[in-house]
């Protein structure tokens, strides 16, 4: 099954999520509703700061990190970040930004119309201090290292078997670091097969993530963190991701 994350117009789409302002993303007449829903990626970033006790020269993983905003956003607090990804062309777009600060890309419109549009990392960010791989959140190379700060955001139900990538926390998040998930709890069987999935009739996504971190983690709080991907002039995908904050026993 093609990979639907390597298409120009996935890359597109997410350039806009990560990088687009309101001018870019909305038009007039029904922005007001769904500005909210704006720098999803910076907002998880947010997420991992807003606990006290993560040292100056703080190690972030950013898993899932897409064409790299939180990734970014994460370097303004810690001192190296590493951003990782399935997609080779996300990766690209994100090492591309991480080189000059800035991307051109095609935002759609309708049909095959188009506006050129730019995605810039926010001013100030000291870029050199992250670097972009590609990787399987479920087989992460072995020498990763531990770190202060792991961020996935709305990674969990896109994976074939999520359970592997949190068995594998526990060796990822440093003793009294934080572990931020974000996801829209999206379970869907051309993704993960159903008896994989960390809900069922009776128990949460949520739940869920209790049963396989409780060992390890506390949960500190959980978030509701609303989003908007544009898709074209007249099609948006707003959803309202689940946001838990966990920190390592």
């Amino acid at each position: 099954m093609p990979n639907i994350y390597e298409t120009e117009r996935l890359l597109a789409e997410y350039l806009l999520f990560h990088y687009g302002n309101a001018a870019d993303i909305f038009t007039e007449r029904w922005g007001a509703e769904l500005k909210g829903a704006l720098d999803f990626p910076a907002r998880c970033a947010k997420l991992c700061f807003d606990v006290p006790g993560i040292p100056p020269d703080a190690r972030a993983l950013d898993v899932g990190c897409a064409v790299g905003r939180a990734s970014f956003e994460l370097a303004a607090g810690c001192a190296s970040v590493t951003g990782i990804d399935f997609s080779r062309r996300f990766i690209d777009a994100a090492d591309a930004l991480k080189k000059s600060g800035e991307l051109a890309f095609n935002r759609l419109d309708e049909g095959t119309r188009a506006t050129k549009c730019m995605a810039h990392v926010p001013a100030g960010i000291q870029r050199e201090r992250v670097s972009f791989e590609t990787g399987d959140a479920m087989n992460l190379r072995g020498d990763l290292g531990e770190f202060d700060i792991v961020l996935g955001a709305n990674l969990l139900c896109r994976l074939p078997d999520p359970v592997k990538f949190l068995d594998r926390l526990p060796l990822l998040v440093r003793p009294g670091g934080r572990l931020v998930l974000t996801t829209p709890c999206t379970w869907l069987e051309e993704f993960t097969a159903r008896e994989r999935w960390l809900c069922g009739e009776k128990s949460s996504t949520l739940d869920g993530l209790h049963r396989h971190l409780d060992a390890h983690f506390d949960l500190t709080g959980t978030h509701d963190m609303p989003f908007v991907i544009r898709e074209h002039a007249r099609k948006f995908q707003w959803t309202v991701a689940l946001g838990s904050v966990w920190k390592r026993k």
